[in-house]
């Protein structure tokens, strides 16, 4: 009772918002780090991503990070680094029966019309728990590249080899494999041990040329990210390349244009400068782990989601939400419900806040709080477009061909082709298909219009008497969501 008390009070609340927006980026993080894969074997695990799968398409979700890289090993057959351990339990060990996990992810995302970035972290060479590295990993290959930080092993960001190891995997992933994105994680130089020093004297030594060390680290990180977006680009230039750093830039006590907050810092603590890689176009979009509660002591979570919104600068922020976190937190402003509503209220009322990423996905699927029915009945009800990526490729396909409603034994089938296409940037990947019913104008900008975004050309229609006249609008999308001119056929159903 107190679940479905709390689902009214938000789906009155949420009405006041208005329509959801047709362009949103709404994202959901598939970790591999937890552990929750590893040893269930190939059916099972395929089993469980189906149900997660099939549960978030219906939640609205447009893009999945899938963790490809945890600590220099892979989700996926590579020549380079060896079979992660969280998958067989070994490090070094191929899944048996064997598959590829980042293949069949790509499919069954694509199937589903979801976007899929291989989610890798750059730098985690050994987490705690791992006792044996592989004979094929990098560490095995070259100790003198990494070092150790309170029991992490890590590649040394100070070195150009591991900028260029690094790159070379990524652009291994990126021609090889159907890939939408390529994601970082919060993890650049490791997060802050008190007491506990970085141990990159060696490096620095031989490359700092006199810099102050903070800055040459920063410098290194920097150099990195550059690197791996000029890389990506002049693979696949469509790939998108992003980050979800920390959700805290810097403090104020360090820097009067940061946060009213204080904890662990990006620029100062992780040596990583968000703000320098979105002025200099090094990223395409921006999901700053904002995981923490309205209110909070510390970083509380309306002050940093209006200082990244303020911040944003010329690339996108995707908000990074804490499922759990927000439905155990109450909304200061009405203490029976939780802050699910609140936080969506600012993400839709800030510029420069284009959608949002949960974290994590499987907490999602369990509906804590009713967030799940929220996504689907509120804030996802109706399906989203990616937001628009200029800079990377503005230029829309063209409308799809020869539209036409066809009559089978199955009842009037919507059909339509293809358009033509020069190269791959120009060619069609999904179609966009409005409904509009008598006296209504069309309006492509209305997203309660849209009944679906396919990649297949035939849409099935329902039947309902012949007596009412609908007018059906199909668009082209490319791979950056850029959408044709309007494509138009009118049928009484």
């Amino acid at each position: 009772m107190k679940h479905k008390l709390l689902f009214l009070l938000l789906l009155v609340a949420a009405t006041a918002m208005g329509q959801n927006p047709k362009r949103e980026f709404r994202g959901a993080w598939i970790q591999a780090v937890n552990g929750q894969f590893q040893n269930l074997g190939r059916d099972r695990m395929q089993a469980m991503l189906t149900n997660q799968l099939d549960d978030l398409q219906k939640d609205g979700i447009n893009a999945i990070f899938f963790q490809v890289r945890v600590e220099g090993d892979a989700l996926y057959p590579s020549q380079l680094e060896p079979w992660s351990r969280y998958l067989t339990g070994q490090q070094g060990l191929p899944p048996n029966p064997y598959w590829d996990p980042l293949e069949w992810m790509i499919g069954q995302c694509h199937a589903r019309g979801m976007e899929l970035h291989a989610w890798i972290n750059p730098y985690r060479a050994k987490t705690k728990g791992t006792t044996a590295l592989a004979s094929t990993h990098e560490y095995s290959r070259h100790p003198d590249r990494f070092f150790n930080y309170d029991g992490l092993f890590l590649f040394d960001p100070g070195r150009p080899e591991n900028r260029d190891f690094i790159c070379q995997v990524v652009c291994d992933i990126v021609r090889r494999y159907d890939v939408d994105g390529i994601h970082v994680d919060d993890y650049f130089y490791p997060y802050p041990v008190p007491g506990v020093p970085i141990p990159d004297d060696a490096s620095y030594n031989t490359y700092g040329g006199g810099m102050n060390k903070g800055d040459w680290r920063r410098q290194n990180v920097n150099k990195f990210m550059q690197q791996m977006c000029q890389q990506i680009r002049q693979v696949k230039p469509w790939v998108k390349f992003g980050v979800s750093p920390f959700g805290i830039y810097r403090n104020q006590r360090n820097d009067p244009r940061g946060s009213a907050t204080n904890g662990t810092q990006n620029y100062d603590d992780l040596y990583a400068d968000v703000l320098e890689w979105v002025r200099q176009g090094w990223v395409d979009y921006n999901i700053p782990q904002i995981y923490w509660e309205i209110g909070h002591p510390v970083a509380d979570y309306s002050i940093l989601i209006h200082w990244w919104s303020a911040n944003a600068g010329q690339r996108p922020i995707f908000v990074g939400q804490d499922v759990m976190r927000t439905v155990k937190n109450v909304d200061p402003n009405n203490p029976s419900q939780h802050q699910m509503h609140l936080k969506y209220r600012l993400q839709r009322s800030l510029p420069g806040i284009q959608g949002s990423c949960q974290w994590y996905a499987a907490a999602v699927c369990e509906n804590p709080g009713g967030y799940q029915d929220a996504l689907r009945q509120i804030y996802h009800s109706t399906p989203a477009l990616q937001p628009q990526m200029p800079w990377i490729d503005k230029k829309a396909p063209k409308k799809p061909r020869k539209t036409a409603i066809v009559w089978t034994e199955d009842g009037p089938m919507l059909f339509w082709t293809a358009p033509k296409a020069k190269d791959e940037m120009d060619k069609a990947q999904q179609y966009v298909v409005y409904r509009f019913g008598p006296g209504e104008k069309v309006n492509l900008d209305d997203a309660s219009h849209i009944l679906c975004i396919t990649r297949q050309t035939i849409l099935p229609l329902n039947y309902q008497g012949g007596e009412t006249k609908y007018t059906y609008v199909v668009t082209a999308l490319d791979r950056l969501q850029n959408e044709s001119k309007a494509a138009k056929k009118k049928v009484k159903l």
